[in-house]
C-alpha cells in the first residue's frame, strides 16, 4: 500500500503542480478567461486515464491463463518502463518547470488559446495513464498472490487526494517545498517499487512459457519471511518481494536496480544552470528551490 501511495502521491503531485502553475499564471497575467479550457484539458484527461483503467481491469478476463500472463507481464514491464521515464524527467526538469510552462501558455495564449487545453490534457494525462498502468499491475500482483486488489487503489487514492491537497496550497502560496529533494527520496526509493514490479513482470512470463526458470529458484525464505505474515505481506505489498525467487527474476531486479540507482543519483547531483525568475513569477514557482 505504501509504494501506490507514494505513486499516487509522485503521478499525482507532478500534475497538480502543471495545473497550479498554469492556473496561477494565467490568474497572474490577467487572463482569467482561458481557465476553462484548462480545466476541460484536466477534465478529458482523468476521463481517458478511467476508462484506460477499465479496459485494462475488464478486458483481459475472457483470456486463456497463459494470454492473461503474457499480458500481465508485458504491461508490467511498459509499467516499469513508463515510471523509470517519469522519475528521470522530474529529476531534470524540478528546477526549471515552471519557467518552460510560462512560456507555452504565452505561446498558447497568443497563438492558438486551445492549445491550453492541449497542454493541460498531455500534462495530466500522462501521469494519468502511468498511474493506471502501473497500479493494474500492482493490483494483478496483489490478487495473484492472495491479497485484496483494494488495497493498492486505496494507497493510490490516497497518495492522490494528498498531491491535490499540496497543489492548492502551492497555488495559495501556503507552503513550500524543496520539489529537487522530495523527488530525490521519493526517486530511489520508487526505483527499488519499479524494480519488484519488473521482476514480478518477468514471473507472469515464465509462468507463460515465454521464458524459462520458474521452478529454478535463487532462493527460498519461505520458512523465514512466510508469505502470510506481516513482514511479508509488507515486503508484498511495498517491493513486491516473493520469499521464492527465480534466478531470472533475482537477475533482473539487480540489473535493473544498480544501473537505475546509480544514473538516478547522477542525475539528482548534477546542477543545470538556473534560469532568472521574473519578478512576477507566480509564487508556485518557488516551490522547486
Amino acid at each position: 500500500m505504501l509504494g501506490n501511495f507514494l505513486i499516487g502521491l509522485r503521478e499525482g503531485l507532478e500534475a497538480a503542480l502543471v495545473v497550479s502553475i498554469l492556473v496561477a499564471y494565467l490568474v497572474k497575467s490577467g487572463r482569467r478567461g482561458l481557465l476553462p479550457r484548462v480545466w476541460l484539458g484536466v477534465g478529458i484527461a482523468v476521463a481517458v486515464s478511467l476508462a484506460f483503467g477499465a479496459v485494462l481491469t475488464f478486458g483481459p478476463k475472457g483470456l486463456t491463463f497463459e494470454a492473461q500472463e503474457i499480458i500481465g507481464g508485458t504491461l508490467s514491464i511498459v509499467a516499469v518502463g513508463l515510471v523509470t521515464w517519469m522519475i528521470f524527467w522530474m529529476a531534470r526538469s524540478a528546477r526549471t518547470l515552471s519557467g518552460e510552462l510560462r512560456a507555452q501558455v504565452d505561446a498558447a495564449a497568443d497563438a492558438r488559446p486551445w492549445s491550453l487545453t492541449l497542454i493541460a490534457l498531455l500534462a495530466v494525462g500522462r501521469e494519468g495513464l502511468e498511474t493506471a498502468l502501473f497500479l493494474w499491475a500492482a493490483t494483478q500482483a496483489a490478487t495473484r498472490t492472495g491479497g485484496s486488489a483494494t488495497n493498492p487503489l486505496l494507497g493510490a487514492l490516497l497518495g492522490l487526494a494528498v498531491a491535490v491537497v499540496l497543489g492548492y496550497l502551492f497555488y495559495r502560496g501556503a507552503i513550500r517545498i524543496n520539489l529537487s529533494r522530495f523527488f530525490a527520496w521519493t526517486g530511489g526509493f520508487l526505483v527499488l517499487v519499479a524494480a519488484g514490479v519488473l521482476a514480478y513482470g518477468v514471473h507472469d512470463l515464465q509462468e507463460a512459457r515465454v521464458l524459462p526458470g520458474l521452478n529454478d529458484l535463487a532462493f527460498d525464505v519461505s520458512h523465514v519471511i512466510a508469505p502470510g505474515s506481516l513482514v511479508g505481506a509488507l515486503l508484498k505489498g511495498v517491493f513486491n518481494f516473493s520469499p521464492a525467487t527465480t534466478k531470472v527474476e533475482a537477475v533482473v531486479w539487480v540489473l535493473y536496480v544498480v544501473p537505475t540507482l546509480y544514473f538516478f543519483v547522477r542525475a539528482m547531483r548534477r546542477k543545470p544552470d538556473a534560469p532568472a525568475r521574473p519578478a512576477s513569477e507566480p509564487a508556485v514557482a518557488a516551490t522547486g528551490r
